[in-house]
């Protein structure tokens, strides 16, 4: 039984889970509430940092050839997946509440991740420097394309911090770490590459932070009086909805286009994922305190929706890869 359990839940997610438990019970206040927000700023620039240092110049070039595969890969992540998102507000604003609406929105403009959709990629037998450069400029492009796409599908009065604010605010906590970090590469690429199985804690403690701030701070302004439990119940099913409607839209147009089977698979796993690394510290930049906590739960959903679909997916290609 406890082994079926892991096979669904991922230990972050369990983490996470415990962390919402956890703001929920005693969530942060008053100068706890302030040492938490100064302490999540200095780990979201810590994160971008160590994703700017990650980042290869040599896994970029290898993949700049595809550039048919990025361009799919990019309006799926960018075009197509806001596109469905604002098809769905009608059905999903009487469903979910304006707040989780507002926060599948906010999934919706979010880059693709870039360590999982490799590591699918890598699992399913495709093409990996493709995945890596898709991956890799999805969650550049990201910095600058969120805010933008979220503008245009969102009311000025979403509980967003405004355009200009948010661009400004974007390029100082996250583009300039991150293009420090890159520029850092000379002395911290050794570091990185020989520390990485533990340095990937930084990423996840970074996380655990942001969520345990914005959930307390969602927490204290009522945010479990203004998601009831049936609300929760259809974010669920609204995501694997999304998430069915982009991997079938993805696999058929990368076959219809005439993609071969190797960046088949690299298009449904960069085209179908977003970033919860990315998406939880720009929202900390992009919306309220107050909104937060409901803006947060849909893409915490996702994610671990699309790492159960992905993952037996990823098996049945490279089942299939075996077998031809």
């Amino acid at each position: 039984m406890l082994a079926k359990f892991r096979l669904i839940f991922d230990n972050f997610t369990l983490i996470l889970i415990s962390v919402i438990i956890t703001a929920t019970l005693l969530p942060a206040q008053g100068d706890a509430a302030i040492f938490f927000g100064w302490l999540t700023r200095a780990a979201i620039a810590l994160l971008f940092f160590m994703h700017g240092a990650k980042l290869s110049r040599q896994a970029i070039i290898a993949g700049m050839t595809h550039w048919r595969l990025h361009l799919l890969v990019f309006s799926f992540s960018f075009i197509a997946f806001p596109v469905i998102g604002w098809l769905l507000k009608p059905v999903m604003t009487p469903l979910l509440g304006v707040p989780l609406t507002i926060g599948m929105l906010y999934l919706c403009a979010l880059p693709g991740t870039v360590q999982s959709a490799i590591a699918f990629t890598s699992i399913a037998k495709g093409n990996i420097p493709a995945a890596v450069c898709s991956a890799s400029a999805s969650s550049i492009i990201g910095i600058v394309a969120t805010p933008v796409i979220l503008n245009i599908m969102l009311d000025t009065n979403a509980g967003t911090t405004g355009m200009g604010k948010a661009i400004m605010d974007i390029s100082l906590q996250l583009l300039l770490p991150f293009v420090l970090g890159h520029l850092s590469r000379p002395i911290t690429a050794n570091f990185i590459i020989k520390n990485s199985r533990w340095l990937k804690n930084v990423d996840q403690s970074s996380i655990v932070l942001v969520v345990y701030t914005a959930f307390s701070a969602s927490v204290v302004s009522g945010l479990w009086q203004a998601v009831p439990p049936l609300s929760l119940a259809a974010l669920f099913g609204v995501c694997l909805v999304l998430l069915a409607i982009v991997l079938f839209l993805t696999s058929f147009l990368a076959t219809r286009f005439g993609f071969n089977q190797e960046d088949k698979i690299t298009i449904v796993f960069c085209a179908s994922k977003k970033s919860l690394a990315t998406g939880v510290p720009m929202a900390q930049v992009l919306f309220s305190s107050s909104m937060l906590g409901p803006v947060l739960l849909p893409i915490m959903i996702f994610h671990q929706i699309q790492l159960m679909a992905c993952s037996i997916l990823a098996n049945q290609y490279a089942m299939r890869a075996k077998k031809s």
